[in-house]
């Protein structure tokens, strides 16, 4: 398999996504050939000095990169040189099979709407994070960002897409379905929670268990915690301020320590054609890491093929 990896994309471009590629390259023994799109200039002085066997990787130069401000839409029009222009090229015309990026999360969209394309029959693509459980597990939320403003229909499916997730890749068997809500009962809820209910209880595809509050997202109660994103984004910031807070106040805690989002890399964009991973803008080795593995194991799990599989289905019904 071919993974592309934008090395330009982040605040610590190209230097720690170099650190990421030799620690995945040095600790990972698999049939991966790693595609490092970014500007020869900067990259190959690192790459050399890292020693990478040169049999694993190649690097496509770049003469042009996206600014983590820029306009995303613009920025990938005037910019088809760019790291993450090349990237979504190379993955379109199935150069490689997966494409990787810290960089301009808004330009990453952009590609991946206009490039990849939505599976047939996903209506919006949603992104999604890990939730630490104290047991040494992991939950999933979903959406955290990029739709604030949902319908009904729109968490059903990110309910699909998270289940198919944590059966594949997160190896939960048949994961319980939770929809966030202010209170358990069925009748609570603002207008959209009301509504997507009904539509989580008779879906044949999911195990719903009904609503869980706030102080259920920790906890072992869902495995696959559904929201819009609004909700979403501001559970996932207020988790990543755990992490600081502890590291701020000197705290020493191994559950803590999994809030840091090096410790799982980048969210994948579920519900498209083909892999595509958005790292954190302050991604550092760990997370450039963590994130090959990730594609590593979305192609090896063949998670696309199943999410296309059931949209398929679950139109014929």
């Amino acid at each position: 398999m071919r993974i592309g990896l934008d090395m330009m994309g982040g605040d610590f471009a190209p230097t720690e996504a170099v650190k990421g590629v030799k620690a995945f390259l040095d600790t990972v023994a698999a049939d991966v050939h790693l595609v490092l799109i970014g500007d020869e200039q900067q990259l190959l002085p690192l790459v050399a000095e890292a020693q990478l066997d040169q049999s694993k990787y190649s690097v496509v130069h770049s003469s042009q990169t996206v600014g983590m401000n820029e306009h995303p839409t613009k920025a990938l029009k005037e910019k088809p040189q760019s790291s993450i222009s090349i990237g979504f090229h190379l993955l379109k015309n199935e150069k490689i099979d997966a494409f990787i990026s810290a960089g301009n999360t808004g330009a990453m969209m952009v590609g991946t709407y206009y490039s990849i394309k939505a599976i047939e029959g996903v209506q919006r693509p949603t992104i999604s994070t890990l939730v630490p459980r104290e047991n040494g597990t992991y939950g999933l939320l979903l959406d955290v960002g990029i739709n604030a403003d949902c319908k009904p229909e729109n968490l059903v499916q990110f309910a699909i897409l998270g289940s198919l997730y944590s059966q594949h890749i997160l190896k939960i068997d048949n994961p319980k379905i939770g929809l966030l809500n202010i209170g358990e009962e069925e009748g609570k809820g603002n207008l959209l929670a009301l509504a997507t209910y009904p539509l989580l209880k008779e879906n044949k595809q999911i195990n719903f268990i009904g609503n869980i509050e706030g102080r259920d997202v920790l906890s072992e109660k869902a495995d696959v915690i559904v929201c819009e994103g609004f909700t979403g984004n501001v559970i996932l910031k207020m988790a990543e301020s755990f992490h600081e807070l502890a590291l701020r106040r000197n705290i020493e805690d191994d559950y803590m320590k999994k809030f840091d989002f090096e410790a799982y890399g980048g969210t994948p964009v579920l519900g498209v054609s083909k892999p595509v991973i958005i790292g954190h803008g302050i991604s550092k080795g760990l997370a450039f890491k963590n994130m090959i593995l990730l594609a590593q194991q979305m192609i090896e799990s063949k998670l696309l093929e199943k999410i296309k599989e059931s949209f398929v289905s679950n139109e014929k019904q």
